[in-house]
């Protein structure tokens, strides 16, 4: 737990609540250099980040490619619930085994083909490896072909079950990067296909697991067999458990019980039926605003609790509802009571917001706007007016209600015919803005400087350490440029919003 900041208690106490616009953070006298700061923390018991970064479970944000991304840097990423859930279980398969060489579909030829039928489909493909496990009419493996047996193939019009090896060493589907590695290596094979009542479910190959294994990258965040760490959302109630069911064999690092308002007997409820079932599977409940929210939760069995309800960029609930607490004051009420990671999760539109969020009491930080219109992000790039943009819409928008019935139940709209939906988001579109690294490399970089102005070397000592001072419009004003025309958008701001 946290002690409630003097700015945040002088404002409770005329009853008013403070959000990132509201204040700025006081330096103060600093021996740290932002280069020299750790990042590291947690956005639950037992699941680490290297950077407080959490992308969130929004259908225009995260899928598997994001999640990659952004685990690369050190990162989380929650896969969002708008498919089934044999979907999302898959996209969590896709960054689990991301590292590990693993290919999960892999391209396979019959044994009836000619050589010189493989290798023209492989120059139009443009594919650039050479090896291909081999099946029969019925799609059951026979054989593997290699670069070596096409190499020293003399007649391009026989068959690949004639140039192809049928010694074959082969593993079940769910074997581990490790395992396999030693597998290839003792055997001296370079390919080791994973097969399940005879057929193909994926492969290994060894130049892959070497590079993996010869990966000297630091930063990423890793699971305890070398994986990428990755999150899944769900929702409440029969069909939020039967979706975990299926999540949970695919190994996700943490799950989030995702909800509008998770201060609820529905949630709670939910909460401790997982907690029951699966003791030590990390679990993050929110939203709430309250510190009576986060006991509540806590009370139930989570391990970490998202805070903030209504302040994201493409979000109407305070709005449509007339229900919320602005951000900042939402976290640092919340942190006075919780004994468990907090995650801000709403409201960021610059880099300093991410440090006032982790001044006022947060643990990590959970964006959608500032990653939408990245590379990795779902959806084509469009052109307008000759710009390039991507679309990003709120889980509560009426096109998303649509189409899901998991976003209609996060805003316990799940009975509500198509005619008589509520949206609480809208649907928007956002400036192309390249590859997910460069943004994150941008919000950490302002981290870093705010850390230093502020004299604090480590995440906790940011959320001890920070003091606040409430400013004025005139001051918020005077923050950004001023009296200038602006020729060329910075990477990290891009004019008053």
């Amino acid at each position: 737990m946290l002690r409630e900041k003097e700015v945040f208690k002088y404002a409770k106490a005329n009853s008013l609540s403070l959000t990132f616009d509201d204040v700025l953070l006081v330096p103060g006298h600093s021996e740290i250099h932002p280069n020299n700061v750790s990042l590291k923390t947690y956005f639950a018991r037992g699941v680490s980040l290297n950077i407080p970064i959490v992308s969130a479970a929004m259908d225009t944000i995260t899928d598997h490619r994001l999640a990659i991304a952004l685990a690369n840097e050190g990162g989380l990423g929650i896969i969002h619930r708008g498919g089934t859930p044999q979907e999302q279980a898959q996209e969590v398969n896709r960054v689990k085994y991301f590292l590990q060489g693993r290919i999960d579909k892999p391209i396979v030829v019959y044994e009836t083909e000619s050589v010189d039928s493989v290798l023209r489909r492989r120059e139009e493909k443009d594919w650039r490896f050479k090896s291909f496990p081999v099946v029969n009419a019925q799609n059951r493996l026979v054989g593997i072909v290699t670069s070596r047996d096409f190499k020293f193939c003399d007649n391009p019009e026989c068959s690949i079950g004639e140039i192809m090896s049928r010694e074959l060493l082969i593993a079940l589907g769910d074997t581990s990067f490790e395992d396999a590695y030693t597998l290839l290596h003792s055997n001296k094979k370079s390919i080791l296909p994973l097969v399940e009542d005879g057929l193909i479910v994926g492969m290994y190959v060894y130049s892959d697991l070497e590079r993996v294994k010869n990966d000297n990258s630091h930063n990423h965040n890793l699971d305890s067999k070398g994986r990428l760490k990755v999150g899944a959302s769900i929702g409440t109630g029969k069909e939020g458990l039967l979706r975990l069911e299926v999540l949970v064999r695919k190994e996700p690092d943490v799950i989030v019980l995702d909800t509008a308002h998770a201060d609820s007997d529905r949630v709670f409820g939910t909460l401790r039926e997982i907690k029951q079932t699966y003791s030590s599977l990390p679990i993050v409940a929110g939203n709430v605003s309250s510190s009576e929210a986060v006991r509540g939760l806590q009370d139930c069995g989570a391990d970490g609790v998202k805070a903030g309800q209504g302040g994201g960029g493409i979000c109407t609930t305070r709005i449509i509802s007339g229900a919320g607490i602005p951000q900042l004051s939402a976290v640092n009420e919340c942190a006075m009571a919780s004994d468990v990671p907090l995650c801000s999760d709403g409201g960021a539109r610059y880099t300093g917001d991410i440090t006032k969020a982790i001044g006022a009491g947060a643990q990590s930080v959970m964006v959608g706007t500032l990653l939408a219109g990245t590379e990795e992000t779902p959806g084509d790039v469009i052109l307008r007016d000759g710009k390039q943009y991507k679309r990003f819409r709120g889980m509560g928008s009426l096109s998303a209600m649509r189409e899901s019935r998991e976003a209609r139940e996060r805003y316990m709209q799940e009975e509500n015919p198509e005619d008589k939906l509520v949206p609480e988001g809208i649907e928007s579109i956002v400036p192309y803005k390249g590859p997910v690294k460069d943004v994150i490399f941008q919000l950490i970089g302002g981290l870093r400087s705010g850390m230093g102005m502020v004299g604090a070397s480590t995440i906790d000592e940011l959320r001890e350490k920070a003091e606040f001072t409430q400013i004025t419009e005139a001051g918020i004003a005077e923050s950004h440029p001023h009296n200038v025309i602006i020729t060329e958008d910075a990477p990290n701001y891009s004019g008053r919003k």
